[in-house]
């Protein structure tokens, strides 16, 4: 289904934000979008909502036979704070409790065991522990041959980095500036070794990616909510299930500005390795925690 504004989809299909959980995919372009959408239906999302002028042009029978509703809604991406100003009207409308879901298009969510499990499985688990929000890791995607793929993307021979992963303290500044209770700054991957090509605030590799609806709830610019329990990595008392975001986005961007693709030739390097498409593989490599979910 069609919208052509997001304020006409939430005055007239409110009721699709009644169950979830509720996907949301911003397409700024077309680069993968289709597979995109191909990997989210697979984790049995229920509802996609799709968001950009790209999102326009998917095909018609995208979902198939599959028991998901796509709702594709025009959208200004590249206007300043989109961000926001996309997601935060859609968490407003969302009924209480229902849980959330944003990437951006060439980005596909991985969690714990996915080839065999859905997305409600997980979240209801994940409920059932007291948790309103899970910790995502952005783990960038590249292409090996620049020469051939000229936009950094190639999903058939992905590689990512295995290792150069760490964590900061993230320091309070309404506390001196001590660390916060169960919260950290991730970084690593595309962003930590071209980090001269990549704004400081826009270094980091933490995003919660999946959250749960309830009055009041806004998504900040920096991919953190207004809830600071929902930016925690865990519960204070175990480890809580993550997942993966893995992103083909800031390769992408980083070969699409002038001013970073003439001096960056390749991405791959000696900790580069082809990337499986499987949650094992994060695992191994600590870029998932399963947690209490086996």
């Amino acid at each position: 289904m069609k919208h052509n504004s997001l304020a006409g989809f939430l005055s007239t299909q409110r009721s699709a934000l009644a169950k979830g959980p509720v996907g949301i995919i911003l397409a700024e372009d077309g680069v993968e979008l289709e597979s995109t959408l191909r990997h989210h239906i697979g984790l049995g999302f229920p509802v996609l909502l799709v968001l950009g002028s790209a999102a326009l042009d998917l095909p018609d029978d995208l979902a198939g036979d599959a028991k998901v509703k796509i709702h594709r809604i025009d959208f200004d991406l590249h206007r300043p704070e989109a961000l926001t100003s996309a997601i935060n009207p859609i968490l407003e409308a969302m009924a209480t409790g229902v849980w959330g879901y944003y990437c951006f298009n060439g980005e596909y969510l991985f969690y714990p065991f996915c080839e065999t499990r859905s997305i409600t499985e997980i979240l209801n688990f994940h409920g059932e522990e007291r948790r309103s929000a899970m910790l995502s890791y952005v783990i960038d995607l590249y292409a090996q041959d620049l020469q051939l793929h000229r936009n950094g993307v190639d999903k058939d021979g992905a590689l990512f980095d295995r290792s150069g992963y760490y964590a900061l303290a993230r320091p309070d500044p309404d506390n001196h500036n001590h660390p916060k209770e169960r919260q950290l700054d991730f970084f690593g991957g595309l962003r930590w070794r071209f980090e001269e090509h990549i704004p400081k605030a826009r270094r980091r590799i933490d995003r919660i990616a999946l959250f749960r609806a309830k009055p009041g709830l806004k998504l900040r610019a920096n991919h953190t909510f207004n809830d600071e329990e929902y930016n925690t990595y865990s519960c204070p008392w175990h480890h809580n299930l993550t997942c993966a975001i893995a992103s083909f986005r800031v390769a992408k961007a980083l070969k699409f500005n002038p001013g970073s693709t003439y001096d960056i030739d390749r991405f791959a390097w000696s900790n580069s390795t082809r990337f499986d498409w499987s949650s094992q593989q994060l695992m191994d490599l600590g870029l998932m925690e399963p947690g209490q979910w086996f």
